[in-house]
C-alpha cells in the first residue's frame, strides 16, 4: 500500500468503529496532536499507540458523530493532508457543533507515525461548555 492508501485505509476502519484494526496501522511510538478543547478529554498531545487507543475511547464517551467525511486527500513525500468535514454531538452537553478539518498524517515505512489536526475549536469549545458564559 502507498501512503494514500495507507491513510485512507485508517480512516474505513474509524467509520466502521474498527478501533483494533485502525490501531495496526500506527507506528508502536506514534505521535498525536489535536488542539485542546475545554472539558474534553481526549483533547491534546498524546504519544504511543496506548495513548491514542484511550484517545478513541474517550472520544466515543464524549461525541457521536453525525456526520464524518475525509473530502480531499493530498500526499507530498511522507505527508498525506486530509481535507475533511464533521458534525459531532456532545454526550454531557448535548449540543452539537460542525467544522470543516484538516489532518495532516506522516507515513513511514507502512505504518502512520504522526497525526495533527486542525478544526474550529472555538465552535468545539462552546459545544462542549456546560453553561452559556456571558
Amino acid at each position: 500500500m502507498n501512503n494514500t492508501e495507507i491513510v485512507k485505509k485508517a480512516y474505513e476502519c474509524f467509520g466502521k468503529g474498527d478501533i483494533e484494526g485502525l490501531m495496526e496501522l500506527y507506528s508502536d511510538d506514534v505521535s498525536w496532536e489535536i488542539p485542546k478543547i475545554d472539558n474534553a478529554a481526549y483533547s491534546g498531545a498524546r504519544r504511543g499507540k496506548e495513548a491514542v487507543s484511550e484517545f478513541f475511547e474517550l472520544l466515543a464517551k464524549s461525541e457521536t458523530f453525525t456526520q464524518f467525511e475525509p473530502v480531499e486527500f493530498i500526499a507530498e513525500g511522507d505527508k498525506v493532508v486530509v481535507l475533511g468535514k464533521s458534525e459531532a454531538n456532545i454526550t454531557a452537553t448535548g449540543k452539537s457543533f460542525s467544522t470543516e478539518w484538516v489532518h495532516i498524517s506522516t507515513v513511514m515505512d507502512g505504518k502512520i507515525t504522526g497525526f495533527k489536526e486542525f478544526f474550529d475549536t472555538a465552535a468545539a469549545n462552546q459545544a462542549h461548555q456546560l453553561h452559556a458564559v456571558a
